[in-house]
């Protein structure tokens, strides 16, 4: 497994090795020890999500409270999500900047992304399945979410699906009427990156 790390602080992308054959293809997908080597930290998962989405499902942006907020490794291992990661964090040089990955069953690359990251996606087909090693379990008053069409964090959402067909993105209730990233912020909702880093030199 190769893992690169993307241009916001505390993401990367992993990618397997892949073994073909005649009778298909086998990988390994997640490897601890090789994501601590690449990332300077360890992953304790406390809980496994899994989502089935429709094409043009549109989840997130969500983030949790720090502390202890909540690492994630997500994979898509059925259909194609793009995959985003969203610097929430006050006090970045990036703050406010989204980098997406094609996450799919082609090239199964996975997303690492930090604690005090924001993060969501777009189904790109019927039964997109999304995996999420998460480092914390599911704590609903700590969960929070920004406005996935927040102009000024003006994330390009895929407007075509993986086969060329034109996508209408389906939004929960709760992401259609979350804040902005500076609504968020002004609430004081946002985690800064002086708690992120203190909590992870713990």
């Amino acid at each position: 497994m190769t893992t690169e790390p993307m241009s916001i602080e505390g993401a990367w992308v992993c990618t397997p090795r892949r073994f073909d054959d005649d009778r298909g293809t086998f990988l390994e997908s997640y490897r601890a020890a090789e994501l601590a080597e690449a990332t300077g930290r360890t992953l304790e998962v406390a809980q496994v999500n899994t989502s089935v989405s429709r094409a043009g499902v549109v989840r997130g942006i969500h983030f949790a409270d720090v502390p202890p907020s909540q690492a994630k490794y997500v994979s898509c291992p059925v259909g194609a999500i793009w995959d985003v990661v969203v610097d929430i964090r006050t006090g970045s040089r990036t703050f406010g900047r989204w980098e997406a990955v094609l996450l799919d069953d082609v090239d199964r690359r996975s997303v690492f992304l930090s604690e005090g990251l924001g993060h969501g996606f777009v189904s790109l087909v019927d039964g997109s399945t999304a995996v999420y090693l998460c480092s914390t379990p599911y704590a609903p008053g700590r969960e929070h979410g920004v406005d996935p069409f927040d102009t000024d964090l003006g994330i390009d959402w895929p407007r075509t699906g993986r086969d060329g067909s034109p996508l209408t993105h389906i939004v929960s209730d709760k992401d259609r009427e979350a804040p902005s990233l500076a609504l968020a912020r002004d609430q004081g909702l946002l985690p800064s990156l002086a708690d992120v880093r203190a909590f992870l030199a713990r």
